[in-house]
């Protein structure tokens, strides 16, 4: 009976120790489903996102994740909050009015060294080679948008001011930019600016992007944020998902891999021409990964001060909120 007794206990250890093994190299939420909301809707420009999961990143990360668009309506941070998403895509103004706010969000990639929102004008009839140019111009704004908050950054480096431009409110139409009633109007270069470039170069026209990072402005735009109690309490799955997300983008980004990334943005975005898509998958690769050097989800730690520092002194946030001590993955 002791005889008996022993052997079960020693069975039985050796099962729990066997448990251990597994969950020690398991991550904690394997068997469960992740959520994973982006910032925008399904296009090129997540389409490091899309591979992650049509690829088989994921997957083979031992992780089910499903990942869902985001668009109008959708803010990632307020879903960390509410237990509705694990992981989420933010862009820098929104994390930072979020901690002002008292949230427990983290940031954990970088995944725009370089910020989509840049102005497109034609060349062939403005140029723009400082920011002194821009004075006495019309140019779109969306007002309490970012590009509001850039362009105000930019006039002020050139000792300008809202009132030394003229100024048209920016809605979802292009058609004052079109009929050249607007000579400077905001695009997210990878996207809307791929698709008004190819429009007016079937006219015969001309066109170049002001991009505020050439003048020093840089101002964070999407980065992969969760929340600080899911970084403490389930450090393997964070660390999971984050390296088989960010291998993905290196895929998606890989000019080798072209064909087959464009292939599977098409079954997520199938309102789009195969040609547009192309050209708007060369665009983003540049902006995701500016250099061969860069690697892809760096944390830009200057970039993120200058974002807070513009958000104080435009007073879109009564003080600073110390973002960077909420910069929890790898840094330039």
């Amino acid at each position: 009976m002791n005889k008996k007794f022993k052997t079960n206990t020693i069975n039985g250890a050796g099962l729990i120790v066997l448990c251990m093994m597994f969950f020690a190299l398991t991550p904690a939420f394997a068997g469960d489903t992740l959520n994973y909301r982006l910032k925008w809707l399904f296009n090129t420009s997540v389409a490091g996102d899309i591979i992650a999961d049509t690829g088989g990143f994921f997957e083979k990360a031992g992780l089910d994740v499903s990942v869902n668009e985001g668009g109008t309506g959708k803010n990632a941070i307020k879903e960390l909050e509410l237990g509705y998403a694990n992981f989420g895509v933010a862009s820098a103004d929104q994390v930072i009015r979020a901690l002002e706010k008292g949230a427990d969000v983290v940031v954990l990639a970088q995944l725009f060294q370089v910020n989509p929102m840049q102005w497109i004008y034609r060349s062939d009839l403005l140029e723009i080679k400082s920011l002194s140019d821009l004075r006495g111009r019309h140019i779109g704004i969306t007002f309490g948008g970012n590009d509001e908050t850039i362009m105000i950054t930019l006039l002020a480096k050139a000792g300008l001011t809202l009132k030394d431009i003229r100024i048209s409110s920016v809605r979802f139409d292009f058609t004052p930019f079109l009929k050249k009633e607007v000579e400077v109007w905001p695009v997210y270069r990878n996207s809307q600016g791929v698709i008004l470039k190819e429009r007016l170069a079937a006219e015969g026209e001309q066109v170049k992007f002001l991009n505020p990072a050439d003048y020093g402005v840089s101002f964070v735009a999407n980065s992969v944020v969760t929340s600080g109690t899911m970084m403490e309490k389930h450090p393997d799955t964070v660390n999971a998902f984050m390296a088989a997300l960010l291998s993905a983008w290196e895929f998606a980004v890989d000019p080798a891999n072209e064909a087959q990334v464009l292939a599977q943005i098409k079954k997520k975005d199938k309102g789009t021409r195969d040609d547009i898509r192309q050209k708007q998958l060369e665009a983003t690769r540049p902006l995701i990964k500016p250099d061969k050097g860069i690697k892809i989800g760096i944390i830009d730690s200057g970039a993120w001060q200058q974002t807070e520092s513009i958000m104080v002194k435009e007073k879109q946030i009564v003080a600073p909120v110390d973002v960077t001590s909420r910069l929890v993955g790898p840094k330039k």
